[in-house]
């Protein structure tokens, strides 16, 4: 061989080198370590891999183009197939980062550090899922329950959970979603993967295997259809007040009062008679305590002046460490006869974990206070009915709406505020939240917001009247209250968790039996 004579030279010390003996030694490859040939060779499968988490992306909303999550899944599998363990992490990874970077994108106006340090941990989670995934046909097995694992705890964890632009809200429109009655938003998770990994398995050839998770599927189709939802024990006519304003401020460049103003004044809007009105979140804010406030005066006037059950947010000074964040609630006499103080804080916006560490580093953004966090159940009981509450950031928890309704909410308030938000990507999301929780409950949810999105959604998710950005509107409609639960409500998370970690655990047990040859990739 040509390069063999090249590479000939003289040894002045000893014998010369005979040109077959030097040509055996350049014939054979220098070997490199596995994992810098897999860096040098993966940048197809990186690429790829970003690009399944981005078709997972615009499946959610605002885009909502829901089958692309289907095919994002599918796409994430046959990336992993056979991969050695390095080769699923680093894909996973990329499949996470695909997804989470362009729906989280609206953070980059208030702090660009959280936004990398968000995307990047729960990025890294998916790669936990790529990485705990046996690379052979287990793998379909193995993935709806590495995806409801990782899922349930990105919903908890860390700082009591980051639950957006889940897989569930992605898939809210599609002939499945109802099954979140039944083991709650798990369980969509579970069978949105799952039908992506029957159409893996058709890909395959696998037919056996693609008509199980068929019948699997379909099973837990049926029985969301057999399922209780509850049954409506009365109507009533409920308004929601949207008093309008600039989208994209803060509480520091705005005048609290004119707020106030706004929502004063659009409540004339309000077509008599009414049962419940519906305020947002926080648009009362008041120095010192609500109860001694000309604000509180206002309101009460207000319902009397309605004859109606009156439902406001505010926020109150409690002391110069802490702020409370409640809904109060005024009887059609004008008595305050209830208030439910928010439980499930948003980290960074309502307190600062670890303050004394971050707060020397932290911009301008941060809290000077932290909310005080409530403890009463999530239900008033008024004229109008039996009121469950989930504040703003609660709707995006399935235990809050499950703690109004096991307390014998007929109907689930959300009153938010994501008037500070930039783009529309929270704000579409909070709204299929609402429709989960509709569905989950069997209750119709009320989300009141003073610059949009205000909705009306119905116990099979469906929306109803909802605003646009930063209108000042009313939008009425006659609603069910509703009795009874859904399996949902009554069990919890705990059965999925179970069940998803039977699933990894079947499928390692499968892999260890049934081995599949890696595909190395070499040099």
């Amino acid at each position: 061989m040509g390069a063999g004579l090249r590479g000939c030279d003289l040894h002045p010390s000893g014998p010369t080198s005979s040109p077959s003996q030097h040509v055996s030694k350049q014939a054979r490859p220098m070997s490199n370590p596995k994992w810098l040939v897999w860096a040098r060779n993966s940048g197809g499968a990186t690429t790829g891999s970003l690009a399944a988490g981005g078709m997972l992306a615009l499946s959610m909303p605002p885009w909502g183009w829901w089958p692309l999550a289907l095919i994002g899944l599918l796409t994430f599998e046959r990336l992993i197939a056979n991969q050695p363990t390095w080769a699923r992490g680093w894909r996973g990874f990329g499949f996470g980062a695909g997804w989470l970077f362009p729906t989280t994108f609206w953070m980059v106006d208030f702090t660009l550090p959280g936004y990398l340090a968000v995307c990047v941990v729960f990025a890294a989670l998916y790669g936990l899922v790529g990485t705990a995934c046996p690379p052979g046909r287990s793998r379909w097995i193995a993935l709806p329950g590495l995806f409801v694992l990782a899922e349930a705890i990105r919903w908890r964890w860390p700082f009591g959970g980051v639950p957006l632009a889940t897989l569930p809200m992605s898939q809210v429109d599609t002939p499945w979603a109802s099954t979140v009655r039944v083991l709650g938003p798990l369980l969509l998770v579970g069978v949105c993967v799952v039908i992506a990994m029957m159409l893996a398995a058709a890909l395959d050839r696998q037919w056996q295997t693609a008509l199980v998770m068929a019948v699997v599927m379909l099973s837990f189709c049926g029985w969301a259809v057999l399922a209780p939802h509850g049954s409506t024990t009365d109507t009533i006519e409920v308004a929601i007040v949207q008093g309008g304003g600039q989208q994209r401020t803060r509480a520091a460049n705005t005048k609290l009062q004119e707020v106030f103003k706004r929502h004063l004044e659009a409540s004339q809007l309000i077509q008599k008679p009414v049962d419940l009105v519906v305020w947002p979140e926080d648009v009362v804010d008041v120095n010192g305590l609500f109860a001694n406030s000309q604000q509180r005066q206002q309101l009460a006037e207000l319902a009397q002046e309605l004859d109606a059950t009156l439902v406001a947010g505010v926020v109150e000074d409690v002391s110069s460490t802490e702020a409370a964040n409640f809904a109060a609630v005024f009887a059609p006499d004008g008595s305050l006869i209830g208030r439910y103080d928010k439980i499930r804080l948003v980290p960074f916006g309502e307190f600062v974990p670890l303050r004394s560490l971050i707060e020397p580093l932290a911009p301008n953004y941060l809290p000077a206070r932290d909310m005080r966090r409530g403890t009463a159940p999530a239900m008033v009981d008024t004229p109008a009915g039996r009121l469950g509450i989930s504040i703003s950031w609660e709707i995006f928890f399935e235990d809050r709406a499950r703690d109004a309704i096991s307390k014998g909410g007929e109907v689930l308030l959300n009153p938010t505020n994501g008037s500070s938000y930039w783009l529309t990507i929270v704000q579409t999301q909070q709204i299929a939240s609402s429709q989960l929780r509709a569905l989950e409950t069997g209750r119709w949810v009320v989300q009141s917001a003073p610059t949009g999105f205000s909705a009306f959604v119905d116990p099979e998710g469906n929306v109803h009247q909802r605003t646009t950005i930063s209108e000042r509107k009313v939008i009425q409609a006659n609603i069910e209250l509703r009795a009874g639960q859904t399996l949902a409500t009554r069990t919890g998370p705990w059965p999925m968790i179970t069940l998803a970690l039977a699933a990894l655990l079947a499928a390692w047990i499968t892999h260890q039996r049934n081995p599949t040859p890696l595909h190395h990739q070499t040099s």
